[in-house]
């Protein structure tokens, strides 16, 4: 999926909801258990309720890998499944990765060739020639950590670096290496200040913000510091949508939980 492409849909449906597919076998309901695949009947019920008001989709890879193979396969048949029935909709493997050019371009061949994700979250602290390699694939892109919603988030993130704080220096650097066709970052909602003056330095590119719902951020002070002119957010909520009741209703519960979203974000746009 392209910039425009990406625009769109969220024109179209009215959203720049993202819906974080962090599926924990230990949450959902125990009737989905005594299936083959519970983790990937989850994910398809949550996704075919939500759809119509999510724009992505992003499972966090970790909540799969930690199943091994069988995990790995339900990560598959999870983004399949989407390709095929929702081929409208922004897939994103939030894996975070980032290591030496030629352990890069293996992830990147895993997660846009095998996976056939359209994004990935990439970690820039290994530097330029650890990110390169995820840039050289066509209409996918790289997805990279710059400002992020966790506590932790203090303890290097706003150190100085000269006249910026570390992750001014991380955006404005990694600018030069992608357009806002390839690039986009990901700056958490628990920051709404910081996310203004990001977007004053950065007016075209993508935001990936996490942290709206279960982490505390508002809907409301990210659209007013993020937004531009072709709206240049991707709203996460994960938590808040998926395990918004852990019964029978499960996936009707997340489809409300979406909607209200989407309603907002229907008013802001």
């Amino acid at each position: 999926m392209n910039k425009q492409q990406l625009i769109d849909q969220i024109h179209q449906k009215k959203s720049f909801l993202c819906v974080g597919l962090d599926t924990d076998i230990n949450k959902i309901p125990q009737e989905l258990l005594a299936l083959e695949d519970p983790v990937f009947e989850f994910n398809k019920q949550i996704i075919n309720k939500t759809a119509e008001f999510a724009v992505a989709y992003k499972p966090n890879t970790a909540f799969y890998e930690v199943y091994g193979a069988k995990g790995w396969q339900s990560l598959e048949r999870t983004i399949q499944y989407i390709k095929v029935n929702h081929p409208d909709i922004f897939i994103i493997a939030d894996a975070k990765r980032g290591d030496i050019g030629n352990t890069s371009a293996n992830y990147a061949k895993a997660f846009f060739n095998t996976l056939n994700a359209d994004a990935l979250t990439v970690a820039p602290y290994m530097g330029q020639d650890s990110v390169e390699p995820f840039l050289g694939f066509e209409d996918k892109w790289v997805i990279l950590l710059a400002l992020t919603s966790n506590k932790g988030s203090q303890d290097f993130q706003y150190l100085n670096v000269g006249e910026r704080m570390l992750h001014q220096q991380v955006l404005q650097t990694a600018t030069t290496w992608a357009s806002s066709e390839k690039m986009m970052f990901v700056v958490g909602a628990t920051h709404p200040e910081e996310l203004g003056e990001i977007r004053k330095m950065l007016p075209d590119y993508f935001f990936l913000v996490p942290g709206v719902g279960a982490q505390g951020g508002d809907l409301q002070a990210v659209a007013k510091n993020g937004l531009n002119k072709d709206c240049g957010l991707l709203v996460n909520s994960s938590r808040g949508i998926i395990y918004a009741s852990n019964g029978f209703d499960f996936a009707d519960r997340a489809a409300e939980e979406a909607q209200k979203l989407q309603r907002q974000m229907a008013a802001v746009l």
